[in-house]
């Protein structure tokens, strides 16, 4: 009986907690796991007494659908969704939808958009941010593919998604369509790679804390809970206070039982290989990335520091004077990841021929996704009164912000530098800003050194930009130059 509105795939818990969220909404949900049993386990637990139906086939899981028929894949990234989508095509006609949910790179995104396409299919890949609690109470939602394919799925998607209060008192929902074939996945993506630098910000602001004031897990605890009253004011942040609260069953705080060592999954490594190709410096975001391959070197670390030497650690002076530089120096740091992250959408939309909104963007990360925070309402604000901003740190606020946090940011820089206490994010984010606020750099030495010993060629400071020079400059060498790579 073709009566369900949206098939799903995947009944892992996101799975799961999404095809609950639909059926919150009213939509009629059918699912099927490659792993049968699993179905009839969900059915019987946590699904029991909704209008979820189970399939046990593909074949039966496309036969429950109302046409259009939309299938939302929620699978391992990778091949697992080639061959879903390979197991669907010959069952679905034209102008049905298949829906990839997962973390999936935005390179596959294309590629798939193109080949499902060439079916006659509608081809959809979103991303998905809130984890486990926001796919089940209202997630971020990012969608990009077949523009023809949103109409289609724009009612579920808009009804099931995270709303944030507009200033007329109305709702708007965390989910728009974000753009052509992988601008979703993109998108998504740039997400993760900014998660990795708040999340890296907030670990370096908790070891100045703890290492150089010596602070204990509870003090940390209400100077989380202050931060999250104010600027900052942030899912990230409120996690963290939660987390330094937390006591273990001996009643110690059981973040100081967890091994210093930090995983990965590889969204914030696509991101930093985007930006290379880019061109785009994602400095911040890319030393958020390097920072847990670091951490990840324990065994090395530990024997590091039988040996190698540095200064005391400990930090002397006002600390409430400190923490509140610290503060500062955080929401500084945050302002120039979003920044870089902005950058490269921009370079993305002009590689890919993406029509991106930025303030819808967002957005669309107010509220359900990891990043939600109170600042990305000051983003909206920028894009909303200058929908051409080439970079945030040119609108009037975040430019009033830099200069205001600028003083507190380089003396917390400082002292961690003095104190051997790293701080590559924060540091990095400031050698950003410095770097893009000079009218001048060091790199014409460095264009000179490419030409002496390569041929690379140079342009001149005295001459229309795009004129190209090769200097002889030992008197040895030819008039034979190289190419121009214009990212490089």
């Amino acid at each position: 009986m073709r009566n369900a509105d949206i098939g799903l795939i995947g009944l892992a818990v996101m799975g799961q907690n999404l095809a609950l969220n639909m059926n919150d909404h009213g939509f009629t949900v059918a699912v099927f796991n490659r792993t049968v049993s699993k179905v009839d386990d969900f059915l019987a637990k946590e699904a029991k007494g909704t209008r979820i139906v189970g399939a046990h086939t593909v074949e039966e899981l496309v036969a429950a659908l109302k046409p259009p028929r939309r299938i939302m894949l929620m699978v391992q990234s990778g091949k697992p969704v080639d061959e879903f989508i390979e197991l669907l095509v010959p069952h679905l006609a034209p102008g049905d939808v298949i829906i990839d949910g997962g973390n999936s790179n935005y390179n596959d995104t294309i590629r798939r958009t193109a080949s499902v396409e060439a079916k006659g299919l509608l081809y959809i890949g979103t991303g998905v941010s809130g984890g486990e609690e926001g796919a089940r109470t209202g997630p971020s939602i990012m969608p990009g593919g077949s523009p023809a394919a949103w109409p289609h799925v724009k009612p579920i998607f808009q009804a099931i998604a995270a709303k944030v209060k507009r200033p007329d008192g109305g709702e708007e929902p965390c989910c728009d369509w974000v753009g052509e074939n992988g601008a979703g996945h993109y998108v998504k993506m740039v997400h993760n790679g900014i998660e990795y630098g708040d999340m890296q910000l907030i670990c370096e602001a908790y070891d100045l804390m703890r290492t150089g004031f010596g602070m204990k897990a509870g003090e940390m605890h209400k100077v989380f809970a202050k931060w999250n009253q104010g600027k900052l004011d942030s899912y990230l942040i409120e996690i963290t206070r939660d987390i330094l609260g937390f006591k273990d069953t001996d009643g110690k705080p059981l973040v100081d039982k967890i091994l210093d060592t930090a995983e990965q999954k590889g969204t914030g490594k696509w991101t930093g290989i985007s930006a290379l190709d880019m061109g785009i410096p994602l400095t911040m975001i890319a030393e958020a990335v390097f920072g847990r391959a670091l951490s990840a070197l324990k065994e090395e670390r530990v024997a590091a520091s039988r040996v190698l030497a540095g200064p005391k650690s400990a930090l002397a002076g006002d600390k409430a004077k400190f923490v509140a530089d610290l503060e500062a120096a955080v929401y500084a740091s945050k302002i120039i990841s979003y920044t870089q992250g902005y950058m490269l959408m921009r370079a993305a939309a002009k590689e890919y021929k993406w029509n991106l909104n930025y303030g819808g963007i967002a957005l669309m990360w107010r509220g359900g996704c990891i990043i939600r925070s109170v600042f990305l309402g000051k983003i909206k604000d920028a894009f909303d009164k200058n929908a051409a901003l080439t970079n945030l740190l040119l609108d009037p606020y975040f430019n009033e912000q830099m200069a205001k946090t600028q003083g507190a940011w380089r003396r917390t820089v400082a002292k961690a530098v003095q104190r051997g206490i790293p701080v590559p994010a924060m540091s990095s984010a400031l050698a950003f800003y410095d770097g893009y606020r000079r009218d001048a750099l060091p790199a014409n030495l460095l264009q000179a050194q490419r030409d002496y010993f390569g041929a690379h060629t140079y342009q001149r400071v005295d001459r229309p930009r795009g004129q190209y020079f090769h200097t002889n400059w030992t008197g040895r060498g030819g008039d034979v130059t190289s190419t121009v790579w214009k990212k490089g």
